[in-house]
């Protein structure tokens, strides 16, 4: 199994996003989208190449892949991710609606 681990921006956007849930939907709805996310995660310890190549993959140096998340049926979000070693390092959490990552991005 391989170490996941969620980079400082990544913990940063998914905290502002689970705020965004609880400001705009709810507490609860805030918390079952904060804690299955970071399941889905967590999981990916376990097979990580099974998860499409992110579609900005072609402008970084080393391969991005992406796993999606949503309450319910739809997909809302992203975690955009590398797998280097014994580790998979969660880079980004996105929207989708957000634009593609730039390797200029912050």
């Amino acid at each position: 199994m391989l170490e996941v681990v969620l980079s400082e921006t990544a913990k940063n956007e998914l905290e502002s996003a689970y705020e965004w849930w609880a400001t705009n939907r709810s507490r609860d709805k805030a918390d079952q989208w904060y804690n299955g996310f970071l399941m889905e995660m967590l999981r990916l310890e376990r097979s990580p190449e099974r998860y499409a190549v992110a579609s900005e993959n072609d402008e970084f140096p080393l391969e991005i892949r992406q796993l999606n998340y949503g309450v319910g049926r739809k997909s809302t979000h992203r975690a955009v991710f590398t797998i280097q070693a014994n580790r998979v390092i969660i880079l980004r959490v996105r929207h989708l609606a957000q634009k593609l990552l730039d390797p200029a991005d912050d």
